[in-house]
């Protein structure tokens, strides 16, 4: 019998490799999955199968947890306030899962703390579009401020004649009347808009992320910082740490991602992607409040990986060491690609003692996130190379 459960919602690899490290702790998981024989619930037993928008179905989930947190972010908050006010530990809760959850209420509260950000302004017109490109230049990156994910809900904007698309698909995402997302709430419960929030564009050098976990009573711990290789918004690579960071300005980056989590009161796993300007300053790009994908090479590279050490502080338990395992980490996405048998691979792929393979249960389908591999070494471009074999393998390339 189990003294601690957790209660995790959503059913993607997640909750799944959140599971696995639940398991060593001798942790309890209880899944909310979207559908039977999603990722997470092919290896939860008694996996409940419900919508996690309605409030019934999430408040009989969460009887019995010692906490809830999550495999997305995409919960409405006013839910989630609910059962945050009927006792359930909510972790991180709404007050910060907002920030994660609308683009707008985030470049608002990182600009009233002074972190580094592109130039931005909310819109709610072509012509507010328009006036903000031609007062600070063209292009422009647009992004609805709720729903988008993995490259979905952002444009990039050339010059005047473009400015009507991302509203346009605004529109017909919301309905022709619809002027609020359902449940979209800020952090003190009320309604917000769903708007364009229009962003310099920077013509940046590289893509970067680093992850902070923080405990109910503010205590931290902070990965180092890793490059990541982005295509068409789906993360593909992650190198760890990123090679050629100055080591006193990959402080400056850890420390200010740290004070983002407390200044957000997040608890759990806060990912912060970066992007780094032709002249090395870095930006934050987005927030991510749950174990995510620019991590997963912690699993093998860190003496902690970031799945157990959300599950720690989600209840309120010691956190773990950091430290890397090797002097390069690689991880590399597997995407679906051409090969349908990922299991008939592996012969080849395991031949390199080094690779190591979370396949996630998932049927495959063109670009879907499958799997990934990671690899240890100490040479940047071999360890590299390896991982992108290993992948590119198992994709059929």
């Amino acid at each position: 019998m189990t003294d601690l459960t957790i209660g995790i919602v959503g059913g993607g690899q997640l909750a799944r490799m959140m599971n696995e490290a639940a398991t060593p702790l001798g942790l309890g998981v209880r899944l909310l999955a979207e559908a039977e024989g999603t990722s997470a619930a092919q290896v939860v037993p008694g996996a409940l199968v419900g919508d996690y928008a309605d409030a019934s179905t999430l408040t009989d989930f969460a009887a019995g947890t010692d906490a809830v947190t999550f495999d997305h972010e995409h919960v409405p908050t006013p839910l989630l306030q609910q059962l945050q006010d009927a006792g359930v530990a909510v972790r991180p809760g709404p007050a910060a899962l907002v920030y994660a959850q609308d683009k707008a209420a985030m470049r608002e509260r990182l600009t009233g703390l002074d972190i580094p950000a592109p130039a931005w302004r909310v819109t709610r017109t072509p012509e507010e579009f328009v006036a903000f490109g031609d007062e600070i230049g063209w292009p422009l990156i647009a992004k609805t401020s709720r729903g988008g994910y993995d490259g979905k809900g952002v444009w990039k904007v050339d010059g005047p004649d473009g400015a009507a698309e991302p509203f346009a698909a605004l529109g017909r995402a919301l309905g022709p009347t619809e002027r609020v997302s359902p449940g979209s709430t800020t952090g003190d419960g009320s309604a917000t808009e769903v708007v364009i929030v229009a962003e310099e564009f920077i013509p940046f050098t590289r893509e970067m992320s680093v992850l902070v976990v923080r405990r109910p009573g503010g205590e931290s711990v902070v990965y180092p910082v890793s490059e990541t290789v982005q295509r068409d918004g789906i993360c593909h690579e992650t190198t760890t740490p990123a090679p050629g960071l100055d080591p006193g300005y990959a402080a400056e980056i850890q420390a200010f991602a740290t004070r983002i989590a407390d200044e957000l009161g997040v608890v759990g796993v806060l990912a912060v992607e970066l992007m780094e300007r032709p002249g090395g300053e870095v930006v934050v790009n987005e927030l991510a409040m749950r174990p995510h994908n620019t991590g997963h090479w912690t699993i093998e590279g860190a003496a902690t990986s970031q799945f157990e050490n959300h599950l720690r502080a989600v209840l309120d338990l010691p956190l773990g060491s950091t430290a890397p395992t090797a002097p390069v980490v690689v991880m590399s996405n597997v995407l679906g690609g051409s090969n349908p048998d990922l299991v008939g691979s592996l012969p080849v792929v395991l031949a390199d003692p080094d690779v190591r393979v979370h396949l996630y249960g998932k049927s495959v389908k063109p670009g879907r996130k499958v799997g990934h591999v990671t690899v240890r070494g100490s040479d940047v471009a071999a360890t590299q190379d390896a991982a992108r074999a290993a992948s590119a393998h198992l994709e059929g390339a």
